[in-house]
């Protein structure tokens, strides 16, 4: 049975603190029981409808109505992919993270859409987005579709050593044998199946004088679902490696470093958007600076998945 050591909270948004019998410690992820949730109520313009859309964000439960930028609160780390656009001088919500009853609380569903926003002579996008939970902020309002990476604030101070992470989730999807990729101007197939992504990073980073940030790898947790689940799969363990992943027999390239076009971005200390440039493997025993937490209801980068693809996630905690 689980006892209860302590609750707290830090910067960094970790608390619940539990230990079992067999001597392990979990500590959740603050709001990771996503059993609260802010509401954003933003009308789009008149153009494409002006419905009044309701936007959800993790955090202590509030109300948000109007236009406005969404900043999120200093007690939770999460973003979503929900996000208030302006293009073309055209206001435009994309929601495809949503709260959902489960027993006596919530959990989270993570769904690929396809948004289209039509204006004759003004506009005409159809975009796939897939929902997507992270640790970190997305920047708004979003005024294009390029380089979505760098949206996306990206990880959250971070010093420990977990040995795995925890959640509970279900799966569905149509077993679709393609994808799509959907941005402006394009609409393609893209061959093989859709898969839930959870991917977890441990990084030390650093930045130089210019305000460019360097990062070594220290740990990695990646895992795709692919297979349909209809039944809730409670307490799912997701094990962290830590060293080079190239060098282990069971290594896959999502597991390598990420840079170029693929870097996730940060805002760093001048305030800037920039790309975090993976650059190597750390030493052993050295402590991280940063976690990246990110789970999809889609893999593959911006635009492409199975429209209808839904994960379910709950209970998010880290073990040690």
């Amino acid at each position: 049975m689980n006892k209860i050591l302590s609750t707290f909270m830090t910067a960094a948004g970790f608390g619940w603190t539990l230990l079992s019998a067999s001597g392990q410690k979990t500590v959740g992820i603050a709001f990771g029981h996503f059993d609260q949730w802010v509401v954003r109520e933003i009308k789009e313009s008149g153009a494409i409808g002006g419905r009044l859309r309701q936007l959800y964000e993790i955090g202590p439960n509030d109300t948000i109505r109007g236009e406005e930028p969404y900043r999120r609160s200093s007690r939770s780390p999460w973003g979503t992919s929900n996000v208030l656009a302006k293009v073309s001088g055209i206001t435009k919500c994309s929601v495809t993270v949503f709260p959902e009853p489960r027993g006596n609380g919530q959990c989270a569903r993570l769904e690929t859409r396809l948004e289209t926003v039509k204006v004759l002579g003004i506009i005409n996008i159809s975009v796939l987005a897939s929902g997507s939970i992270f640790l970190g902020e997305m920047i708004e309002p979003v005024k294009d579709t390029k380089n979505p990476q760098s949206k996306l604030d990206q990880g959250v101070p971070f010093t420990g050593r977990p040995a795995a992470l925890v959640m509970d989730y279900k799966y569905r999807t149509d077993g679709s044998p393609n994808r799509i990729k959907a941005s402006v101007g394009s609409n393609k197939i893209v061959e093989g199946p859709d898969y839930a992504d959870v991917v977890l990073l441990l990084q030390k980073r650093w930045e130089d004088e210019e305000g460019n940030v360097y990062a070594r790898r220290i740990g990695t947790a990646n895992e795709r679902i692919g297979t349909d689940t209809p039944e809730w799969v409670n307490g799912h363990t997701v094990e962290i490696l830590y060293g080079d992943m190239t060098k282990r027999p069971d290594f896959r390239p999502e597991m390598g470093l990420v840079s170029g076009e693929s870097a996730y971005w940060c805002r760093n200390s001048k305030g800037r958007m920039v790309p975090i440039q993976e650059i190597g493997w750390a030493g052993d025993g050295e402590q991280p600076t940063h976690l990246i937490l990110q789970i999809s209801s889609s893999y593959g980068g911006a635009y492409t998945g199975t429209v209808g693809n839904c994960l379910w996630v709950d209970n998010v905690k880290l073990r040690y």
